[in-house]
């Protein structure tokens, strides 16, 4: 039945799933949805503005369309599907910096997945000869590309945290490795009477300073620099770490999460936007992410016992989680 049909078996097509990753990949990096946002375009008008070979840029639509990232029109011409929407730049929801990222050194380091399993340590470094946030310092347009994917997931992230989150009480909030602050951005913008600053490496910093350009300055927000590991600014109510713990393995976990404590106001709250992996055996994307972190950074997502066991080795009682729409949930807690 399957051979009849076309269909190849399931195991064989999630065995060559990076073949639809990296063409994805590829159609985002040449910017096709770009030019395709005003309506179909052929081929060869296509490879003209790409710099692309016409007939194998043809033959990536073709495969593209038979998954729904594009619609096949007629003859060599192609338009964006709604799918392929989000492999605009300049859209709400935007995912072409994260799927650029993702099909480049993600991707690399994914492919040697086999050395983490084997040794425990990040395939990154092994592929990269440093660690991935060394190597991001070093390397400003790998940097920008894994700066804007995540700044493009904090957008979305931040209304699932508003709609979920009660922030009542809170008249200041750390962002602390906050990137370009496009979540605090949002918290800020609901909760008018509340003051916010991001806090993140110079380089980081500076970079998103340099994009945003003057509209830093219409920003409610204030920027820090600094070291996480070192120390965190102190004097808010709250500091906020959205997809920064599951970076790291817990002995770093434990150290910003004490630095964070070190600079907590009395009654001061701790929030961590992270997935929560379930203990049943239940598909969760959270477990693919899990290998992400290994192979990338040496990190790990975490259940909730791991969780409370993070918590409470660096000082805090865990108060409340509260799942989100989003995959991740708001992970709070306060000081012992």
């Amino acid at each position: 039945m399957e051979e009849r049909n076309g269909s190849a078996p399931i195991l064989f097509q999630m065995a060559t799933g990076y073949w639809v990753s990296q063409a994805i990949y590829v159609a985002a990096r040449l910017g096709i949805a770009d030019f395709l946002k005003d309506g179909p375009q052929s081929c060869v008008a296509l490879a003209t503005v790409t710099g692309a070979d016409a007939t194998s840029l043809f033959r990536l639509l073709r495969a593209l369309a038979s998954v729904g990232v594009f619609s096949h029109v007629q003859g060599d011409c192609f338009a964006l599907s709604r799918l392929g929407d989000s492999l605009q730049t300049e859209v709400e929801g935007s995912l072409r910096a994260m799927v650029i990222t993702l099909g480049e050194i993600h991707y690399q380091a994914c492919g040697h997945l086999l050395h983490s399993v084997q040794t425990g340590s990040p395939a990154f470094n092994h592929v990269f000869g440093a660690s991935l946030f060394d190597y991001l310092q070093q390397n400003a347009d790998a940097a920008d590309a894994f700066n804007q994917g995540m700044s493009n997931l904090s957008s979305m992230l931040a209304y699932a945290v508003l709609m979920a989150y009660d922030f009542t009480g809170i008249s200041s909030i750390i962002d602390v490795g906050g990137g370009q602050g496009k979540l605090l951005e949002k918290i800020l913008q609901f909760n008018p009477d509340m003051r916010g600053t991001v806090f993140d490496t110079s380089s980081t910093i500076q970079r998103s300073q340099e994009q945003l350009g003057t509209n830093t300055r219409s920003r409610r927000c204030s920027y820090l620099t600094g070291d996480f590991f070192t120390s965190v600014p102190q004097g808010a109510d709250a500091h906020l770490l959205c997809g920064v713990i599951h970076d790291w393995d817990d002995d770093h976990a434990v150290t910003i999460l004490r630095n964070c404590r070190k600079a907590m106001t009395r009654g001061g709250r701790l929030l961590l936007v992270d997935m929560i992996v379930p203990d049943a055996a239940s598909p969760s994307f959270s477990k693919l992410l899990d290998l992400n972190m290994l192979v990338m950074n040496g990190g790990r997502e975490r259940t909730i016992v791991e969780f409370c066991a993070l918590l409470n080795t660096a000082g805090y009682k865990l108060t409340r989680i509260v799942p989100t729409m989003a995959p991740q949930s708001v992970i709070e807690g306060i000081a012992n």
